[in-house]
């Protein structure tokens, strides 16, 4: 066994890769407040206040939505273990890694799954998913709005109507677009909806917001077998969250200090206001980006504004600039995953990570890294084109 630790003092990181973003101060000062117990009343009236707060980002009315004790991926797996039946027929729209998590997680509950697969980068057109309910008994269908893996942003609404015209539940991953872009839970009809507390939340990783309809709740509290996994059992969480104040688990109390002053955060600030600088640090971004010389992979007109995917240049070694922006200017960027490993890098701008000041910090130290990595480039090109953005 080691006899020395190294002190628990990482590196100062502007985290612009695809999660997690970095935290408010604000929102580390909440993690810092004493503990109480999860069944206390002073907790219990912070529970209420974050159910409330959840509510106004998912822009819903949904009596059952909390948050889900997990990371993002709990989301993803308490969202289709409550709904899927062994045997229900599920299609899965995949465009990207997080829709072929979806397909497996689909598969562990005793799904028939069916796939509606899409080129990655691009978006699925309503036509294609008609096509895949054509013949019926479909009872879900699940998609992910953010595809962190490819920067791509979908349309729902149009997809939305096809789906409740075949009588099927729509699932919809926002990990990454909740906080950041639009998510109109109630208007665009999505019956149950996930998220992650890491993305645009700007709260460290450890919380899933979720949120069902009624539709969707009255589904899953008639169903015919248990739900499969006893932990992300919504008809047992609820029962905490509700009136009954039923204990099930020990609540995160830290995590959930961290997210309810997160999404405080998000209301002072005001959803459309949030909504326009992401929109402006991602046009000022891609545009310096284009101009040096750069290309988005996205299918254009449906990119993220969080999460920025770009072509590596030709000739130009994928970690070795990722690395060296690490250790040189302490900015994180993501890779690509799967089919684009070493093809893309994925630049977030989320949350509290989404600001002038890092647009423009970032492109002058990938310009830099890349000159010295012998890419032609005009100076300051980068940076002018953002700034022209901005004026």
């Amino acid at each position: 066994m080691k006899t020395h630790f190294s002190d628990l003092k990482p590196s100062p990181r502007i985290l612009l890769g695809p999660g997690p973003s970095n935290v408010h101060p604000r929102v580390l000062r909440a993690m810092a407040t004493p503990l109480v117990g999860h069944l206390d009343p002073e907790f219990l009236v912070i529970m209420d206040e974050t159910k409330d707060l959840l509510r106004y980002v998912f822009q819903t009315e949904n009596e059952l939505t909390i948050p889900v004790s997990g990371t993002g991926s709990a989301g993803m797996e308490a969202s289709l273990c409550n709904i899927i039946e062994p045997g229900d027929k599920v299609a899965v729209v995949v465009k990207g890694v997080f829709g072929e998590r979806m397909c497996d997680v689909a598969g562990r509950c005793g799904a028939q799954v069916k796939r509606i697969e899409v080129e990655w980068g691009r978006v699925v057109e309503p036509d294609q998913v008609k096509a895949a309910l054509k013949d019926g008994d479909v009872r879900v269908v699940a998609l992910v709005h953010a595809e962190t893996s490819t920067g791509v942003l979908q349309p729902l609404e149009e997809v939305s109507q096809v789906v409740h015209e075949h009588g099927a539940f729509l699932l919809v991953d926002t990990v990454t677009s909740l906080g950041g872009h639009p998510v109109k839970v109630d208007e665009w009809g999505i019956d149950i909806c996930y998220s992650g507390s890491q993305k645009c939340l700007s709260c460290p990783p450890g919380l899933a917001p979720i949120t069902f309809n009624d539709k969707a709740a009255e589904a899953m509290r008639n169903r015919k077998s248990k739900v499969q996994s006893w932990y992300l059992d919504m008809t047992m969480v609820e029962k905490y969250w509700g009136q009954e104040r039923a204990y099930h688990h020990t609540a995160p109390i830290t995590m959930n200090y961290a997210l309810r002053e997160a999404l405080l955060l998000i209301y002072e600030e005001g959803l459309e206001t949030r909504f326009e600088r992401h929109r402006l640090n991602h046009q000022a971004l891609l545009a310096g980006l284009q101009a040096m010389g750069l290309e988005p992979f996205a299918q254009a007109g449906h990119r993220l504004w969080t999460l920025n995917a770009v072509r590596v240049p030709e000739g130009v070694e994928d970690a070795k600039v990722r690395r060296r922006l690490l250790d040189e200017f302490s900015i994180e960027i993501g890779g690509g995953l799967g089919p684009l490993k070493g093809r893309i890098w994925r630049i977030g701008l989320m949350g509290y990570s989404s600001s002038k000041r890092n647009v423009l910090l970032f492109l002058g130290a990938l310009e830099t890294v890349l000159r010295q990595e012998g890419y032609q480039l005009e100076a300051g090109a980068g940076v002018a084109a953002a700034t022209d953005v901005y004026s």
